[in-house]
């Protein structure tokens, strides 16, 4: 091996070195600092190793929080908005992608400005409609708002882009109807787009605050992010309680992910596909 080719492998593997710490070690003492109390998380210096206080703070979670609803409420907010706007965005992909009709591109186009539209310009009249609707401390009003994400259409209209219109073409042919050839010749090949698609819509829905804050009211209706805000005190914060649900909010999004992950990644670089 050349010195220079040497000298590039050290400095790539110590660059991923550097990356791989500065990932693992803040999500290392978040787990070791969940099964400490409050005190002992502020000693000097900090403990590195686990300690016998988790059980107190799920106790404490769960008196507080009342933790296992919460998470059961995420959970199912996260899961059928997933499935909801996946279907969503995947539709309206596939028109975008495949379907000529007048507009098509001043329509994408404006969708798209919705990337670039602040969230906040659009919370008083999304609050305002929820009010109207009776929907407020719903499921409904925490899911409906962004079913149409527009992101989640920009990377399925993309991937579906690449799709031949042969193959579609080809499949009228032998008389395939539009909804069977959407199920059996456009969803097969998207397999790691809609992966993709999958993993940021679940955590899209899993880690948002603001727009949950706003339209629940109920504490049994918080989701985890509202719910660890509420365990914010004025005067005084158990940080042992708060990082433990912390962490374990984090469980479902480790598991998401490495259970799609294998998808991701082509998902990602199929969104890049340019027609």
């Amino acid at each position: 091996m050349r010195p220079a080719q040497r000298r590039h492998g050290i400095l790539l593997t110590s660059s991923l070195a550097i990356t791989l710490a500065a990932v693992v070690i803040p999500l290392y003492w978040l787990i070791v600092a969940s099964t400490h109390s409050s005190n002992e998380i502020f000693d000097s210096p900090p403990p590195l190793l686990p300690g016998g206080h988790l059980p107190e703070n799920l106790d404490t979670l769960q008196r507080t929080a009342s933790f296992g609803r919460v998470v059961l409420n995420s959970t199912l907010i996260a899961a059928i908005y997933t499935l909801c706007a996946g279907a969503v965005c995947t539709l309206a992909g596939y028109g975008f992608a495949k379907y000529q009709f007048k507009g098509r591109e001043a329509l994408f186009g404006l969708l798209m400005l919705g990337l670039v539209i602040p969230l906040q310009v659009t919370l008083i009249p999304l609050f305002k409609l929820m009010a109207q609707l009776e929907w407020l401390n719903t499921y409904q009003a925490v899911i409906m708002p962004n079913l149409a994400l527009p992101f989640g259409i920009f990377l399925m209209r993309q991937s579906m882009a690449a799709l031949p219109d042969e193959l579609l073409d080809s499949a009228r042919m032998d008389g395939c109807g539009e909804l069977r050839l959407f199920w059996k010749v456009v969803l097969p090949p998207m397999k790691p787009a809609l992966a993709a698609l999958a993993i940021f819509l679940f955590l899209y829905q899993w880690n948002d605050f603001i727009w949950p804050l706003i339209v629940l009211r109920d504490s049994q209706s918080f989701t985890i992010p509202v719910a660890l805000a509420a365990l914010q005190g004025v005067n005084e914060t158990d940080y042992g309680a708060l990082l433990t649900g912390t962490a374990v909010a984090a469980v479902p999004m480790a598991v998401v992910f490495l259970v799609l992950q294998r998808h991701f990644v082509s998902g990602l670089l199929a969104g890049a596909v340019k027609e």
